[in-house]
């Protein structure tokens, strides 16, 4: 029986203060796998389960190099991708359409404006409206596009929840959580997402770290060197996802509506879920999960945090804070 995440599954994993009075509380639940898959921590309800949404990228990503996309790593990485729709990362979804003789006309991810302020400035000042190469998940989109015709696939109809390719992806769901996929949703770029058990997603992450540690020749193994290797084209220059992989060499990947996985150079890997669908403290929290239970330094969570931790401001000036709860700061290993 499917169990979307409720309010009984999930504790208080964060608290936002302004003068020295706690002004929101977020909730969530949490999942943290060692390399092989076992769970050795949590917070919640571990087995409620939850849409990746964009934290599925990289299994897309699997599912589409598995039947034949030709990617090469930077392309791989734009491929698990939420960027910023920065002119760099439209150019490059460009390139990879143009190697299998298509255009932004194939793509069916809504068009959207630039989320990077100063490309989002420049297309208004050009003229320029929305454009599918802008939208977030246009790197994933090309991708499937060259999956398809890798595969001799119809591209029309290539979000279909039964076209060959999305059944590629939901196998490898299933066999990179372990457990089956739920309800199939419509995700914000139009392709499905399945419902899945909050744990599969961390016991996911932590089998594609495996398969690149081991040096598997499975196609699976490229992705996480890729998205480390390539860390811009996942997210942008200072964006959260980015500056994680960059400074610690932890594959971040960032979900709509309060969803984050991080997979450690040891395999550890942590998926949670914020009830709220608020990502806000979403790497504050997972940073300082791993950090308790001795997967991280603190010291370099503590340089990265005070990179991308946006502070709580009054008049401009720095007046409260995002802090994890004691639960989060205290967590220890099963």
């Amino acid at each position: 029986m499917s169990h979307p995440i409720s309010l009984n599954d999930v504790v208080e994993l964060a608290t936002v203060s302004r003068n020295g009075v706690i002004e929101s509380r977020h909730l969530g639940s949490l999942a943290v796998v060692d390399r092989d898959g076992a769970l050795i921590a949590s917070l919640g309800n571990p087995d409620a389960e939850i849409y990746a949404r964009s934290s599925l990228k990289p299994f897309q990503a699997i599912a589409s190099l598995r039947v034949g996309a030709q990617l090469n790593d930077e392309r791989l990485a734009l491929a698990c991708a939420s960027h910023r729709g920065t002119f760099r990362h439209q150019e490059l979804a460009a390139t990879v359409l143009e190697a299998t003789g298509l255009s932004e006309a194939d793509l069916r991810c809504p068009p959207d404006y630039p989320q990077d302020s100063e490309t989002y400035r420049q297309t208004i000042l050009d003229g320029n409206g929305k454009n599918r190469l802008a939208f977030n998940c246009s790197g994933k989109h090309a991708g499937f596009l060259t999956a398809c015709v890798a595969s001799g696939w119809p591209t029309e109809g290539y979000l279909d929840p039964n076209h060959p390719l999305q059944r590629s992806v939901m196998d490898v769901v299933e066999e990179f959580s372990g457990a089956p996929v739920g309800s199939i949703a419509i995700d914000g770029c139009g392709a499905p997402v399945p419902q899945m058990p909050l744990v599969g997603l961390a016991r996911a992450t932590a089998k594609m770290l495996r398969l690149a540690a081991d040096g598997s020749d499975d196609p699976a193994a490229r992705v996480a060197p890729a998205m480390l290797a390539h860390p811009w084209a996942v997210h942008g220059e200072g964006a959260e996802n980015t500056v994680v992989m960059e400074r610690l060499g932890v594959v971040a990947k960032l979900g709509a509506e309060g969803v984050l996985i991080l997979g450690a150079p040891d395999g550890t890997s942590l998926a949670l879920k914020m009830l709220d669908g608020s990502s806000r403290a979403n790497t504050v929290v997972g940073l300082r999960a791993l950090q308790a239970l001795g997967v991280l330094e603190a010291v370099a969570v503590d340089a990265v945090l005070a990179e991308v931790l946006k502070p709580v401001l009054g008049g401009g000036n720095p007046v409260g804070a995002i802090v994890p709860t004691e639960a989060v700061s205290s967590l220890a290993r099963a």
